[in-house]
């Protein structure tokens, strides 16, 4: 097989296999547990090879060291077996001989239910895959490209659920491209499956140390082996999965860059009163969304920045104190700049959503937030998914690269650099439409078409009565107990 296009084929037919015996969160563990299997085994082989078939393991570093029990040439011959056994075993070898995956791959495959004949096909499709010999491309950049793929697809898959896991690739592009973190330490405190962590590593190279923090044992999995398949620690991610307000496994980090993506509104959250994180003020038990911020800041080395997807109602709410403590942020000069994001771009959700970036060394922007509105760009690839083009993403990050360097001009409708006082006479609302005006017909002659301004503006109505009541019961409830 000869392109990463012909792997993902040959896998995603494995996967496929495995639909109707199982929903999607258990077959990408089934997947990806043995795409990676197979790449360290291909990878440990090359390795061999060109050392003639000598078996040095000093000679083996940066490659996994795999026991013979758990090459593939041995999975292969004796797939005819006990299939779930001989699996479990291999994973079980690895981890026990490299102690950076102690604990991370999946020992799922002998269980009770599990049909060993999708299984055996599994290995067999699988065997057809190569991850060495293609030309100058790495085993190891060949396979991230198939994980991401795989990520994707099971991502669309799963729908609503994936939003643990997921976050758009072109999201994540774009706060890559903002942040630039060319080198220093990377920080994800709900790093899902990684993807911050490898964009950043793709768009400026390895020179960055990763932390993060994942609660799901599963997607924390899934993110180690992504790290490890890309050439990263996947100790940064702790010895264990664990809720990063209950239980923080980076303590007295200082990062140089956030990357993150909080689960929107997240409701009856671990809340500690006296918790040194909540500098600017106690965030709501009925919505985490200050507290992400919170955290996030408390992290943030002496000169970093951090780039934070949110939901659109973190930068109006005035519920529970949330108002103060964007206040207090916005007083403090910590918020740099505020990007409101077209719809569609999240499958998982209807919630508009909007970026915050946020700078310990805004330098010759002190005291000022630049607003950008970039709700009308994007693409449709389908009826209900947009995707915002490298076009897109230039614009937007140029837009900021050029504010930090004052070689900046306000551009009607799209962006507006406003003072921290002109934010205060808008209330600390930090919504980008309260400031960058409307574009006129010679700024904009690519203005958005109506019908797709109606449509986007209906979805985000709905959207916000969706918000109303979910506001509306959590007032219901906070009622409720007062009079019981």
């Amino acid at each position: 097989m000869s392109s990463a296009k012909g792997i993902q084929d040959i896998l995603w037919k494995a996967a496929n296999r495995l639909r109707g015996t199982m929903d999607a969160s258990q077959y990408k563990e089934f997947v990806l547990g043995l795409v990676f299997l197979k790449f360290v085994s291909d990878a440990f082989a090359e390795r061999r090879e060109l050392l003639g078939g000598a078996e040095d393991r000093a000679r083996f570093a940066g490659v996994f060291w795999v026991p013979v029990n758990a090459r593939w040439d041995h999975l292969a011959a004796n797939a005819g077996g006990d299939v779930g056994r001989l699996l479990d075993d291999a994973m079980d070898a690895i981890m026990r001989e490299n102690p950076a995956l102690s604990g991370v791959l999946p020992k799922i495959f002998g269980r009770g239910g599990v049909d060993p004949a999708p299984l055996r096909e599994l290995v067999v499709l699988i065997s057809d895959a190569s991850f060495t010999g293609h030309g100058e491309r790495p085993a190891q950049d060949l396979l991230g490209e198939v994980y991401e793929y795989f990520l994707e697809k099971f991502a669309r898959a799963e729908g609503k659920r994936a939003g643990e896991f997921y976050t758009p690739a072109c999201v994540v592009k774009l706060l890559v491209e903002v942040l630039e973190p060319f080198s220093g330490t990377v920080y994800d405190p709900c790093c899902g499956s990684g993807g911050m962590f490898v964009q950043a590593a793709r768009a400026h190279g390895r020179d960055i140390t990763v932390h993060g923090q994942e609660a799901n044992e599963r997607t924390w999995r899934l993110a180690k082996m992504n790290l490890a398949i890309h050439g990263m620690d996947p100790n940064g991610l702790g010895d264990r999965w664990a809720d990063t307000f209950a239980e923080d496994k980076q303590p007295g980090l200082a990062a140089d860059y956030i990357l993150a993506n909080p689960p929107f509104n997240m409701s009856e959250w671990a809340r500690r009163d006296d918790d040194p994180r909540w500098a600017y003020g106690l965030p709501p038990r009925s919505n985490a969304n200050f507290a992400w911020l919170q955290h996030m800041v408390a992290k943030l080395a002496e000169g970093g920045s951090a780039g934070v997807v949110l939901s659109n109602g973190s930068m109006s709410s005035k519920l529970s104190g949330e108002g103060d403590i964007r206040r207090r942020l916005i007083e403090d000069d910590l918020v740099a700049c505020m990007v409101a994001l077209p719809p569609n771009l999240f499958r998982t959700t209807a919630i508009p959503a909007c970026l915050w970036f946020l700078s310990r060394d805004k330098r010759e922007r002190r005291g000022e937030i630049l607003f950008i509105d970039a709700r009308g760009l994007g693409t449709m690839v389908d009826r209900t998914e947009r995707v915002l083009t490298d076009a897109d993403i230039a614009r937007i990050a140029d837009t900021y690269h050029s504010w930090r360097s004052t070689a900046y001009t306000d551009v009607p409708g799209f962006c507006f650099s406003a003072s921290l006082d002109q934010v205060a006479e808008n209330d600390h609302i930090l919504t980008p439409g309260r400031y960058v005006g409307a574009a006129s017909a010679a700024a904009d002659p690519d203005a958005e078409p109506v019908a797709d301004r109606i449509a986007r503006l209906t979805k985000e109505l709905f959207a916000q009565f969706e918000e109303s009541a979910r506001l509306e019961a959590a007032v219901r409830k906070q009622l409720g107990k007062l009079h019981d």
